[in-house]
């Protein structure tokens, strides 16, 4: 069973993703971000709409939502707890389901990113290699995300993680590729923009 110390980290994993900082800083910017663009939270739209920059700040600050509750479960309980499974994916769901915007947000990406850098370098590393060079060979944001959230899981267990966490990241991309439903869409039919 879960202690309440468990419990509570769950919750602050999953309050702490439900921050959707690319609706934040468009607003600091007088822009509502889901009226423009592919109205989407993320990071790639803010760029797009507001510049690189910004972009690039608020993909940090979506990967910190995933690294901070996710590294605190890992240093209180370590790799072999399950609550770190529980903790990462909660992060995500806030990001994709946050309860302070009606229960909308994001795709999950950079709060997943944060989330494997928080349980291994090696594995966020091999997994951004992955995303740049699908990005570098074919210029589609959302085929790189897609692929290297499907790659995660491969990497897991080639590398002998934890059950649970080959598991857990089974889970976020999962939601990552049912989050990109509508870019799997346009790439089918061709109408997917490129970088």
């Amino acid at each position: 069973m879960f202690s309440m110390g468990k419990v509570l980290l769950v919750l602050f994993a999953y309050l702490m993703g439900s921050v959707l900082f690319g609706e934040i800083v468009a607003r600091l910017k007088g822009v509502d971000i889901r009226s423009v663009g592919s109205g989407n939270v993320g990071a790639t739209n803010v760029s797009r709409a507001l510049g690189k920059k910004l972009g690039a700040l608020v993909f940090f600050l979506d990967m910190l939502k995933g690294f901070i509750p996710t590294a605190l479960a890992v240093s209180l309980y370590g790799l072999e707890s399950k609550v770190v499974a529980f903790v990462g994916v909660a992060s995500v769901l806030g990001h994709m389901f946050s309860i302070f915007d009606r229960f909308r947000g994001g795709k999950g990406v950079a709060t997943a990113f944060g989330v494997l850098l928080a349980i291994s370098l090696k594995l966020a590393l091999l997994s951004l290699l992955v995303w740049g060079g699908v990005l570098y060979w074919k210029r589609f944001v959302s085929l790189a995300s897609i692929t290297a959230s499907a790659v995660s899981p491969v990497l897991f267990l080639v590398f002998g993680y934890p059950f649970h966490l080959f598991l857990m990241s089974l889970v976020i991309a999962g939601l990552i590729i049912y989050k990109h439903k509508s870019n799997i869409e346009r790439l089918m039919s061709g109408q997917e923009p490129r970088v």
